[in-house]
Parts: structure tokens; sequence; C-alpha cells
């Protein structure tokens, strides 16, 4: 059974920087693309970012935030820097075992996780 558990969310101020992680279980992690996608309250899911071994990012996070993979660890991680007031969302982590499907829409992706919590304060 597949598990994505998603860690490091919390309060941040503007300006400030916050990493958070995804396990996954369960899966040849190695051989899905894994995303990144938040949903602000009121507002539909949105894409932040995915990594095949390539990374593509959303427009609003590019040049401030970084995806990255450890496949030894069967993690993702995202590195929020400079993060802003609207970036507060609930941050999920998600894998596509297609890596060929377009990696900004959520319906390609197949597993998601919990969802954490991130609060960027002003």
């Amino acid at each position: 059974q597949v598990q994505l558990v998603e860690s490091g969310g919390g309060l941040v101020q503007a300006g400030g920087s916050l990493r958070l992680s995804c396990g996954a279980s369960g899966l040849t992690f190695s051989s899905y693309r894994m995303g990144w996608f938040r949903q602000a309250p009121g507002k539909e899911r949105e894409f932040v970012a995915a990594i095949t071994p390539s990374a593509v990012y959303a427009d609003s996070v590019k040049g401030r935030f970084t995806i990255s993979r450890d496949n030894a660890k069967n993690t993702v991680y995202l590195q929020m820097n400079n993060a802003k007031p609207e970036d507060t969302a609930v941050y999920y982590c998600a894998a596509d075992p297609s890596l060929y499907a377009s990696p900004t829409l959520d319906r390609e992706y197949d597993y998601w996780g919990q969802g954490t919590q991130v609060t960027v304060s002003s």
C-alpha cells in the first residue's frame, strides 16, 4: 500500500524559509515523478513544483522554491525561501507513475499525502 507522508510545515514570517519533506513507501520511488501542490482556503488546488530527475515550477514560486529528491531515502523535498503571505496553504505531495504526462495536472497523480499546513505571516 502506497503511503506519502509530508512533514515540515509550520509558521514562518514573510521572507523566511521552510523545508517540507515527503517520505514515500510502497512504491518504486525512483520510477515516479514527484510533485508538490497546494491549496489555500477557498481556492482550488494548484501546482507548485514537480521533479522527475528534472524540475519544473509554477511561475509564482520560480526562483524562490527548490524541489529535490533523494531516491535512496524515498523522499522528496520542497525548500521554500523568501516566503510570502500568499504562499499560505496546505501543501500536498503526490506521486505520478507516468513520466510523460503533464507534470502540472493534479489528475495525472495517482497517490497523495495528507497535507501539511504552511502559514506565512506578514
